[in-house]
């Protein structure tokens, strides 16, 4: 008779332990060519007899996905299945897996709420604007709507965006600028041309998740330090770099995501310090600076480029669907970063860059950012008070920006109040998500700009009430 064990209900020892090694392997853990866990090993590990592991090595043997070496043992086959990013790094509970956050965010139907996504309600962008600017553009040459753009993109907007940066302290000339499609594809790109699989990376802990999910996809070794509200804990900071030796560290440059918080002169100082002194590189990404009303310290400034790499884009601002990101960097890093976007995504965007140069150049996107940023600020005030009523403390007060991150009363979970909400059709965004080490479970970041119905606060009342009654 076949026994079961704790696990999918009615599953065997055996399929237990072919299940276990299937998650290492698909999730890259176990890579090709690799030693598995001799018997007796995995025997003690797993709580099961030797003769239960023999027999799972076995079935997966002749499925082709381990291979017996005779007096070595067994290894993981050349062939490897496809990587499931599900399966990389710790397994979390959907309504923390960053992935499917983003999924319930995007696939939401028009009547959920979501003060837990990361954008702006479509009704915030300038599609009056948008729409000016594409009849001029289709008033002009044929090539912006049919012709490849430059590998290095536009020179135009780069003249423009080389001006723009410089105001925050970031002097790149237009040839220590690339385009891309997208901030998301500038930090891609980045970990393509900077790491190999294994490698250490550095990220905040909170961080913004698509760090997480990006450097799992990359086979990269993930570290996390805590943030404050003035930047990385800097004892933490030095300590991980000693221990660990990361190759990189990600960030966001100001109105952190999801934390609100800008860095310090000080510690930005500092932290540039340790990053010489054990060779660290640094991406600095900067999707949230037109938000602020005053710029705050930039890493990238302070090092003149010479090992932080400064990205941004468009999307939070304009429009989703205008896909356009930047990197500035050394100029041989430049060089090379061309090549890959060449190899891997050929061209950037060419209609969305000379759309946005327009934009750019007339003097919509100011005045539409005047307006947003005074609209953000009134929101955040009206959600501040609402929450508070609740007995939700933001841990910050951020300069601007639509993120708060709020920290809910003594003995309730973020995780559980985020799944009782999404059946009342609202779609929060609970702390562990952004937490590597899972130490967020009682916050919450809300995206002030989404967070204007009532009955949002109606629906995280109702649940509160509910979990503090178990």
């Amino acid at each position: 008779m076949t026994s079961t064990h704790r696990g999918e209900p009615g599953q065997t020892l055996v399929a237990r332990v072919m299940a276990q090694v299937r998650e290492r392997i698909e999730g890259r853990s176990l890579s090709a060519g690799s030693r598995l866990p001799s018997i007796r090993a995995q025997s003690e590990s797993l709580g099961v007899s030797k003769s239960t592991v023999v027999e799972a090595y076995e079935r997966l043997v002749a499925e082709g996905l381990i291979e017996a070496r005779r007096g070595s043992g067994f290894y993981v086959g050349e062939q490897l299945p496809p990587l499931r990013l599900s399966e990389v790094g710790p397994r979390l509970d959907r309504e923390i897996d960053p992935v499917w956050v983003t999924r319930q965010s995007l696939e939401a139907g028009a009547d959920m709420l979501k003060p837990g996504c990361g954008w702006l309600p479509e009704e915030w962008m300038p599609e009056r604007e948008i729409r000016r600017a594409l009849r001029a553009l289709s008033r002009q040459a044929l090539a912006p709507l049919t012709a490849y753009g430059t590998p290095q993109g536009s020179p135009s907007l780069r003249q423009l965006l080389s001006h723009r940066i410089s105001e925050r302290g970031v002097i790149a000339p237009p040839e220590r600028l690339m385009l891309t499609e997208s901030g998301t594809q500038a930090v891609d790109l980045l970990c393509r041309f900077l790491l190999e699989p294994g490698d250490t990376v550095l990220v905040d802990d909170p961080c913004y998740f698509s760090f997480q999910a990006m450097l799992r996809a990359h086979r990269a070794q993930v570290v996390s330090v805590p943030y404050t509200p003035h930047g990385p804990d800097l004892a933490a900071f030095e300590h991980c770099l000693a221990e660990h030796r990361p190759k990189l560290y990600i960030t966001n440059a100001a109105l952190h995501n999801p934390t609100g918080a800008s860095i310090s002169f000080d510690v930005a100082h500092r932290l540039l310090r340790l990053a010489e002194r054990f060779e660290l590189k640094i991406i600095e990404d900067d999707v949230f600076a037109d938000f602020e009303s005053r710029p705050s310290p930039r890493l990238a400034a302070l090092d003149g480029l010479e090992r932080v790499i400064h990205t941004g884009s468009f999307s939070k601002t304009l429009s989703a669907s205008v896909r356009v990101g930047y990197i500035a960097a050394r100029g041989e890093w430049i060089e090379g970063l061309v090549d890959l976007k060449l190899a891997t995504a050929f061209e950037s965007g060419h209609f969305s860059a000379e759309l946005l140069h327009t934009l750019l150049s007339n003097g919509a996107y100011r005045k539409h950012m005047e307006g947003l940023r005074k609209r953000l600020s009134d929101s955040m005030g009206t959600t501040l008070e609402r929450l508070r009523r609740l007995g939700i403390e933001p841990w910050i007060e951020p300069r601007g920006g639509m993120f708060v991150w709020c920290q809910l009363p003594e003995g309730l979970d973020a995780g559980r109040l985020a799944q009782r909400a999404l059946q009342q059709q609202v779609v929060l965004a609970p702390g562990n998500v952004f937490s590597l080490s899972q130490s967020a479970g009682r916050f919450l970041r809300f995206n002030v700009a989404q967070s204007q119905s009532p009955k949002i606060y109606h629906a995280l009342e109702e649940a509160m009430e509910a979990q503090s009654r178990v």
